[in-house]
């Protein structure tokens, strides 16, 4: 007999605050770890050592979480159960000389960063939010979660042809933000803006990570509800459900078989290359370093990964009614349909015959169903943290995720339901 669900409607009521909360990596990290602490866990420091106490414990760096709960008399060859996810999502970045203008415009310079679907950002509302590094060494969040800049996109009038030929956007000149008027470019201005914003003293801040955001809220959408719009959903909506889970799953105690582990990582949208990436040592470090600190050897480091399984928990395309032709002909995953199996036979996907069904399990345990995806053949296929984390670390990975629209866009669409059938689906998971 199944069990009642954990979570219901309550959960994307909480996954909308989670988004407009977490607008960069840095805030979405602090945010998960800011409910996995009222969940009982604590923060351990790389540079210290580490002891094999049972509980839940978290690390932080950068723009990456890493969090894992050790049941009562859990062995040192125990094996993990992971979600994986990322912190990361294709927006504006700014670069090291972020002041600039003309023509009696205060501008502000932007990289792009990942792929965003470059239209969706213009003549919106933007904030900027991030990180500032200071002279001592320490770190700041900063968020400026009002109207703060906006891309205006030229008047019809001066490109009569746009919606007939299309709208053409060259990367470096035409998505600069305007932020304000003057003639004068001053080098240091927005720096000093958000130290005055942060209440920093001035001239403290020597670095800077920093990016743009839409301000509009996430929202109910639909006659009755049944969607939800909102930005970084791609990937924070896995997030979300991966730190729910784990939450969960933890006040079971020593009647859990496996180690339950949350691995949200940043970078995945440039190709997870960096130390808080999925393709750097910061997950492996990890679970190395907790089996070794409940007394275990290499055999039992062994062991353990072997019995390991990861389930790479990332968004995907629901079938779009304007554009049917560009899926699969058999395979439209539709909103609130359950979670995305995702399969590619080139390992675009990291799901194979054995994933599908410890998936399968999972869900037929939270008693919520589950869809399948796979690319039209005629399409490229996107990829994920999944084969990253299977090839780096030797670990069975599963990919799947919610199906939404307009992915990669300033602001996505899924449906309001299958945000918690996904995180019944990650406890049942855990659990074993």
């Amino acid at each position: 007999m199944s069990e009642p669900p954990r979570f219901d409607r309550g959960h994307t009521d909480d996954l909308m605050s989670f988004l407009a909360a977490s607008p960069t990596p840095y805030h979405a990290v602090a945010n998960a770890a800011e409910r996995l602490e009222k969940a009982g866990f604590r923060q351990v420091a790389e540079t210290d050592a580490w002891d094999g106490t049972a509980g839940g414990k978290y690390v932080l760096r950068g723009g990456a979480i890493i969090a894992w709960y050790v049941p009562e008399g859990a062995a040192p060859h125990t094996p993990f159960r992971i979600v994986g996810a990322h912190t990361d999502s294709p927006t504006l970045r700014v670069k090291p000389r972020p002041d600039s203008g003309a023509h009696g415009w205060r501008q502000v310079a932007v990289e792009i960063y990942g792929g965003p679907l470059l239209n969706s950002w213009l003549d919106r509302d933007l904030g900027m939010a991030g990180r500032l590094s200071l002279r001592d060494g320490s770190t700041h969040l900063v968020n400026v979660d009002r109207p703060l800049l906006r891309v205006p996109q030229l008047a019809i009038h001066l490109d009569r042809t746009v919606n007939s030929d299309g709208l053409k956007l060259d990367k470096q000149r035409h998505m600069q933000p305007v932020w304000g008027m003057g003639d004068e470019v001053r080098d240091g201005d927005l720096i000093a803006f958000l130290e005055e914003t942060a209440g920093l003293p001035s001239g403290e801040v020597t670095g800077w990570d920093l990016m743009v955001h839409p301000v509009e809220p996430p929202a109910y959408l639909g006659r009755d509800r049944e969607l939800v719009a909102g930005p970084r959903m791609d990937n924070l909506l896995s997030v979300h459900a991966g730190t729910a889970a784990l939450a969960a799953v933890a006040g079971q105690g020593s009647a859990l078989s496996y180690i339950p582990v949350l691995a949200a990582f940043d970078h995945e949208e440039n190709g997870s290359q960096s130390d808080t990436g999925a393709d750097g040592p910061l997950l492996g470090g990890v679970l190395e370093r907790s089996v070794f600190a409940r007394g275990g050897s290499y055999e039992d480091r062994a062991r353990a990964f072997a019995g390991t399984v990861c389930l790479s928990s990332d968004t995907g395309h629901a079938v779009h009614p304007n554009y049917a032709e560009r899926h699969d002909p058999t395979h439209h995953p539709r909103v609130d349909g359950g979670p995305i199996l995702k399969v590619n036979v080139n390992n675009r996907y990291a799901t194979d015959g054995s994933g599908r069904a410890v998936f399968a399990a999972a869900c037929e345990k939270a008693d919520i169903p589950f869809q399948s995806f796979v690319s039209n053949n005629a399409m490229p296929c996107g990829t994920t943290i999944g084969p990253i984390t299977a090839a780096r670390h030797g670990i069975r990975t599963v990919d799947i995720g919610v199906a939404i629209l307009s992915m990669h866009s300033a602001r996505e669409l899924c449906g309001a339901e299958d945000p918690f059938l996904l995180a019944n689906a990650l406890v049942a998971f855990l659990e074993g």
